[in-house]
């Protein structure tokens, strides 16, 4: 289980610009919850992402996992557990290296590398092997460069980069927002099958309303810092579009129309 207690956060503390995001703001996140996290900008979604892998630091409380208390832990030692992937399809690989070259580096992640090669060429067919299911071809370019493949086949290798060893907590930070909608749709079905295959806890931040109603077991809307809509399971398959389209309407009234 993961758990943010009485988090505190604020932004340019100390200075004339100064706001908190985060006000004593808690949540739970159950094992192998695929949790999708919509709200409005600045609502604080990509900040929690940020404090639970332990990008940007606390101003208050603690992050536990399983009962342990990871709130100083180092980012880098966090990540032995957890898989991120980003909006950008060049954050998450390495773009001037090979497919197989990225594909060992990640199947390193956590080991040491000691003297030897960096590509092991017995891994090649396992490679292939976790490619080819995607659709996209990646399985006959493993000896291209990252840089020349298109944004979805290099959102497709970030996603399988980040779970290929094991973890428990997939971090996805808007990972489709950069993608055409055919492209996004297929990412979508991947990371659906890779966190039901892996039996992963998932996080997911989007903007895009069909994909929070159609994947995962729990729907998060937040606001101004807090969570102002919490469904799971039977709860979440009877939310409809309109439900979530008023919420953002009613939001949009109280600031102004900024929204």
């Amino acid at each position: 289980m993961l758990e943010l207690k009485n988090i505190d956060k604020y932004y340019n503390m100390g200075t004339v610009n100064e706001s908190q995001i985060f006000d004593k703001f808690n949540l739970k996140v159950e094992d192998e919850q695929f949790v999708s996290i919509i709200g409005s900008n600045g609502s604080g979604k990509t900040s929690m992402l940020n404090i639970i892998c332990g990008s940007i630091p606390l101003d208050g409380g603690s992050i536990m996992i399983d009962g342990e208390d990871i709130t100083n832990k180092h980012e880098h030692l966090r990540y032995a557990h957890m898989g991120r992937v980003f909006q950008s399809p060049g954050m998450g690989t390495s773009p001037s290296m090979t497919l197989l070259e990225n594909m060992s580096m990640a199947d390193n992640k956590g080991k040491s590398w000691n003297l030897s090669r960096g590509v092991n060429k017995k891994r090649v067919d396992y490679y292939k092997s976790l490619l080819a299911p995607v659709g996209l071809g990646l399985e006959n370019k493993l000896h291209e460069k990252v840089h020349s493949l298109s944004g979805g086949q290099r959102q497709a290798v970030a996603l399988l980069m980040a779970t290929m060893t094991p973890i428990k907590f997939l971090i996805l930070d808007e990972h489709t927002a950069a993608l055409d909608p055919k492209t996004a749709d297929i990412i979508m079905e991947i990371t659906d099958r890779i966190v039901k295959e892996k039996k992963l806890t998932a996080l997911m931040v989007t903007h895009n309303l069909r994909y929070s109603l159609k994947y995962g077991n729990r729907i998060l809307m937040m606001h101004d810092g807090k969570v102002i809509l919490d469904k799971k399971d039977a709860e979440k398959q009877e939310v409809q579009m309109d439900d979530i389209l008023d919420r953002f309407n009613k939001i949009s009234i109280e600031v102004g129309n900024s929204i």
